[in-house]
């Protein structure tokens, strides 16, 4: 129980099938990081960011957490939005989330689930703004699916509202930040039409 050998085991082999491609990536990788994209992502271990886009290690900065929320009171999110755009200047925020998002389900139900109720409150007001429109589909899944594309736009105008991507493109720095959504039972990533370069497209992004 202390050593878990199968993923152990399982890293050696995926480090020799890496080498056996390219002798040098580790070499390589270790020498920097210099990826273009920020991932914010749901913490859903179906959800893993650099197998869905199929890209190796160091393409990707990822951040992840429970339904892909971004506060402005979450100093872990923040710090690393700033380090991917003031550090590794990053080119693309990416916010993506899921289909069938447990936690997206969690901030429509009137229940008590303890501890995650309080990180989910943000979740929770954005349903209640679009709750007329929400309530009009018939079927369950689909009222969380419709809150999973508009939490995904609400956060990602909480990224754009940030200092650190207000003080980017101020400064003239390229950065967009985008808002996709990722549909488990077949694997493929949806555009939400959400694209923002500049402090002026906000309001659009609002208006979702």
């Amino acid at each position: 129980m202390r050593i878990l050998k199968d993923l152990f085991e399982r890293n050696r082999m995926w480090a020799e099938r890496l080498k056996r491609s390219d002798p040098d990536f580790f070499s390589k990788l270790a020498r920097q990081q210099s990826p273009e994209y920020l991932w914010i992502g749901c913490s859903d271990s179906r959800v893993p960011a650099n197998e869905i886009v199929d890209m190796l290690p160091g393409a990707i900065f990822v951040h992840r957490n429970i339904a892909n929320v971004v506060n402005h009171s979450d100093l872990n999110c923040l710090s690393v939005i700033q380090y991917a755009v003031e550090v590794l200047r990053v080119k693309h925020i990416i916010v993506c989330g899921h289909y069938g998002c447990g936690g997206i389900r969690a901030a429509m139900e009137e229940m008590d689930h303890g501890l995650i109720d309080n990180w989910l409150q943000s979740v929770r007001e954005i349903y209640r703004r679009h709750q007329d429109r929400i309530d009009l589909l018939g079927d369950e899944q689909e009222r969380i699916n419709l809150l999973c594309e508009l939490n995904v736009a609400a956060q990602a105008a909480n990224v754009c509202r940030s200092t650190v991507v207000q003080r980017a493109w101020r400064s003239g720095q390229p950065l967009a930040v985008h808002g996709w959504i990722y549909d488990i039972r077949d694997g493929i990533l949806k555009d939400l039409d959400v694209c923002v370069t500049n402090p002026d497209e906000i309001s659009r992004l609002l208006g979702i």
